[in-house]
């Protein structure tokens, strides 16, 4: 029993000096101090920028035109291409002109005729009126020979609008482009009865002006308010950029020519108008289109990459240095994109030093060590000048 007694003391004694020199061979004091955290701080880039708000459109031809006939007849050729260029004045299509020709015939004989007539009647009035001076004849067989000249002439001038008519029908049997542009398919073949002359007319075909060509775009009330108060100041407001489906930046510009007269009150927009050079024939009515828009002229700002940018509670802050190396914390307003920096409108002075990197090892009140670098603006980017369609 005594024995057991001295191997638990000896026991003890022995933890005891193991603990003693494990505690020894802990860390210093000093050592359990902090180092300060290391990040990455630039100035916020200054640069001169224009804002440019983007709106989708649509194509639409400047002018277009419904081809119709203005005789009735069987449609013996068509003369075009579908979907050609066209020019003013081309043959499209001819209609069986048989009947117009003797119908123009017929008109001719009928004029001749009552030229004839009024051959007549005019020596009949000569010679009455040389009796009339003698009174050689009764002044109502005067009246009588002067009435028959005066309805001849009459009949004259029908015969030669009837001929005038026949030869219009005769020639509106060749239909032309009315306008240049490209034309549309045939909507009818050749054998078939085309109507004509009336509004239930029989289409032809359809033909759209393509250079020129218009963008028509609808901009929400916000927008047009902010253009509105913003006019006075706008150095190009009439200017617009645009960027086809899957170009990342506008490839095209084109000038306002048009703004309507009253927003929609069920959308609450306002449609406007660009127009357009197509002079290469790339752009066809009905295709979309981004159009960008600005009402005012270059302003100066200062930009910062997104990651710079963090979230406080409902409020955007950045994270600078103070000339002491501490963290403060300074809410701003965000503006747009540009060339892949963002705006900052409001909270930032040009001479701050901003945490650009690092972020995440800090906290407001902080003593930080800084590393500078500078900013450039990066390559344009699809955030930066509106996402391909």
């Amino acid at each position: 029993m005594k024995s057991k007694v001295i191997k638990g003391a000896a026991f003890s004694a022995l933890s005891l000096a193991l603990m003693a020199a494990l505690s020894g061979c802990g860390p210093d004091k000093d050592s359990n101090v902090t180092a300060a955290p290391s990040v990455t701080v630039s100035q916020p880039v200054k640069s001169v920028i224009t804002d440019w708000d983007s709106f989708t459109g649509r194509f639409e031809a400047t002018d277009s035109v419904e081809v119709r006939s203005r005789v009735s007849g069987y449609l013996e050729k068509v003369a075009f291409q579908d979907g050609a260029i066209v020019k003013k004045g081309d043959l499209l299509f001819v209609i069986d002109s048989r009947s117009f020709q003797a119908a123009v015939v017929q008109a001719q004989g009928k004029l001749s005729q009552v030229r004839s007539q009024l051959a007549l009647a005019e020596q009949e009035f000569a010679r009455a009126n040389v009796l009339i001076e003698s009174k050689t004849i009764a002044r109502s067989l005067y009246d009588q020979r002067l009435q028959a000249r005066q309805a001849a002439q009459a009949e004259v001038l029908s015969a030669e609008g009837a001929l005038s008519a026949a030869k219009l029908d005769l020639e509106f049997t060749r239909i032309t482009a009315p306008m240049s542009g490209r034309i549309s398919r045939k909507l009818i073949s050749e054998g078939n009865l085309v109507n004509g002359g009336n509004s239930s007319a029989t289409l032809l075909t359809t033909i759209v002006s393509i250079d020129p060509i218009d963008i028509y775009f609808d901009i929400d009330e916000q927008s047009y308010l902010k253009y509105r108060r913003q006019a006075n100041s706008a150095a190009n407001q009439s200017q617009v950029r645009i960027a086809l489906p899957g170009e990342v930046e506008p490839s095209m510009t084109g000038r306002m020519d048009f703004i309507d007269n009253r927003l929609d009150s069920s959308t609450g927009t306002l449609r406007q108008r660009a127009r357009v050079s197509n002079k290469d024939l790339q752009l066809s009515p009905g295709q979309f289109g981004r159009v960008q828009f600005s009402s005012q002229a270059a302003y100066p700002a200062l930009l910062l990459p997104d990651t710079a940018i963090s979230v406080d509670a409902t409020r955007k802050v950045v994270y600078v240095l103070n000339p002491q190396n501490k963290v403060e914390i300074r809410p701003v307003t965000l503006g747009k994109l540009h060339d892949g920096l963002r705006e900052i409108s409001s909270g930032l002075q040009a001479q701050d030093r901003v945490i650009v990197d690092g972020l995440q090892r800090v906290r407001s009140g902080d003593t930080a060590t800084a590393q500078d670098r500078v900013l450039a603006q990066a390559a344009k980017t699809p955030e930066a000048q509106g996402a391909p369609l």
